[in-house]
């Protein structure tokens, strides 16, 4: 029922147990899925870095500053997996360190033209940026794989309804182990595997 994207209310009544114990269950496998997901190693070779935000309430401002919404970095390598992760805030002193630890030195990086990876250019890495207010790609350089990816995750979420603010990291995780593993069969093979 998890891999078949079903809600734990959903599984709960076509499995015939309590809605409580399908939600306890689903939460279990969210939190084995975030401790394996942080422990892959780091990407190298081509990569896009963006931040993006959830939640929040829809009126008002959007993006950078809106009120009540939950900032978050990723992570993607080109052609490969993502890497997500709730930050407190999307300062550069939150952000070069994540990237250090998850990114290999010599890397090429593709970001957007946001402050906060100024550092980039200084750091060991081979830094491109897009300037969106102008253009969303040009050749190689561009964001669009990340972008996909806050895309998916923002539609797959939409199914809950609203999440609570401290279990959100778990509901990320899971959105990126749909992105990384995009084949059902090989996600309920990967999930055996977690759980045994």
């Amino acid at each position: 029922m998890f891999v078949a994207a079903a809600t734990a209310r959903t599984a709960s009544e076509l499995v015939g147990v309590h809605r409580n114990t399908a939600i306890l269950f689903y939460h279990k496998l969210r939190e084995k899925l975030a401790a394996k997901l942080d422990d892959e190693s780091p990407f190298s070779g081509e990569v896009e870095i963006d931040e993006s935000y959830f939640g929040g309430v829809r009126k008002g401002k959007r993006g950078r500053g809106a009120a009540g919404k939950v900032p978050v970095f990723g992570i993607l390598k080109r052609g490969g997996k993502v890497y997500t992760k709730v930050i407190p805030d999307a300062s550069a002193s939150t952000l070069i360190p994540l990237i250090e630890r998850k990114v290999r030195p010599d890397s090429i990086v593709y970001s957007d033209c946001f402050k906060a990876y100024d550092l980039i250019d200084v750091t060991k890495f081979h830094h491109y940026r897009i300037n969106h207010s102008t253009h969303f790609a040009n050749a190689k350089n561009h964001i669009n794989g990340i972008e996909n990816f806050w895309n998916q995750a923002k539609r797959h979420l939409r199914i809950y309804n609203g999440i609570p603010k401290k279990h959100f990291p778990l509901f990320l995780k899971e959105c990126e182990f749909r992105f990384n593993i995009p084949s059902p069969k090989k996600q309920l093979s990967f999930l055996k595997k977690l759980i045994t």
